[in-house]
């Protein structure tokens, strides 16, 4: 399923670089925004269903992702330039929508969150899936702050010296890289050892999953292999810049009407308090407008190519409302 019929592709110049989107259908815009290790590629079932369905949604390449250009900086991916390229995207090829429908997932999500701080005057209602809303804490900063809870082999610890993971990366294959994050299900904190780094040897055979073909991953593994993972990583290599960055917006809430969608094997729902934040009235502070927390069983991280049907149907019954 590389290739998707209806969907077009090209390049649309923003914030000074060249950022590839996917997009179908016509009506109110939606903006898919992806995570890591991901492209737009991961919201190919919702990209079809949700045009089908009289939107036209939009899947834009992040910067240092698949057919988007690839800064050389690692400081130019901060989440005020990743912000700023999907501002300047919607400007582009939206002008006339002063407001749109926002989706996000993992780094996605956590992006999308800010797009409506920074701007909630341009965003209609937000879903969100994984990644919960997470205020600034004044105190420490972001990676001393899961250092302390996790240690140094903690994936976001282990992906701050550049280098490093790109070449246990290399060792691995793009190819088996992929499959290891696509497929993992333990709900926990991910740890990655550099001797053991997804917790079993790196020759140990991989079962995909239903709803992951070979043909999918060798997509993802092509463009990975094209640009590297030093433009993924470098989004957590500016974890605590961004924690700097964004020092005006401590205490500052989102205000736009959210939905939220999390899998209960998911690593980042069970992991630094997560849950108790989400339903014990944290969350809820910081996002005053937040209408709906779906927890799905049995369901892990990379929930929109799990359960794309009932994904695209919690999209769909959550943005109708607000035409």
């Amino acid at each position: 399923m590389t290739e998707m019929e209806g969907v077009e592709h090209r390049t649309v110049q923003v914030n000074g670089i060249n950022m590839h989107i996917a997009e179908k259908g016509q009506g109110p815009l939606i903006l898919f925004i992806h995570g890591f290790p991901e492209l737009w590629y991961s919201w190919r079932h919702q990209i079809t269903a949700l045009a089908s369905l009289g939107y036209r949604a939009v899947a834009p390449d992040l910067r240092g992702f698949g057919d988007t250009d690839v800064p050389d900086s690692p400081t130019s991916y901060t989440c005020l330039h990743v912000v700023g390229d999907l501002i300047s995207l919607l400007d582009a090829i939206a002008p006339d929508q002063d407001k749109v429908f926002v989706v996000g997932h993992d780094w996605g999500a956590y992006l999308a969150w800010l797009l409506c701080l920074f701007q909630p005057d341009r965003v209609k209602a937000l879903v969100n899936l994984s990644v919960a809303f997470m205020p600034r804490n004044p105190q420490r900063k972001f990676i001393e702050s899961v250092k302390a809870v996790y240690g140094d082999d903690y994936y976001m610890c282990r992906f701050q010296e550049p280098g490093v993971m790109e070449a246990e990366f290399a060792k691995l294959g793009t190819a088996r890289v992929m499959k290891e994050f696509l497929t993992y299900r333990n709900p926990g904190p991910l740890f990655l050892p550099e001797d053991k780094m997804f917790g079993h040897p790196p020759d140990a055979p991989i079962v995909l999953p239903s709803w992951l073909s070979e043909d999918e991953v060798n997509y993802y593994a092509s463009k990975f292999e094209k640009t590297g993972f030093t433009g993924g990583l470098n989004y957590y290599r500016n974890l605590d810049l961004n924690w700097e960055l964004t020092a005006a917006w401590t205490e500052v809430q989102v205000k736009v009407p959210v939905k939220f969608i999390v899998g209960d094997q998911d690593l980042v729902y069970n992991s630094l308090d997560a849950k108790d934040f989400i339903h014990k009235g944290g969350f809820k502070k910081y996002v005053p407008l937040l209408e709906e927390v779906v927890v799905m069983e049995g369901v892990a991280h990379f929930i929109n190519q799990e359960k794309p049907d009932e994904i695209s149907k919690h999209i769909h019954d959550f943005i109708v409302k607000f035409h």
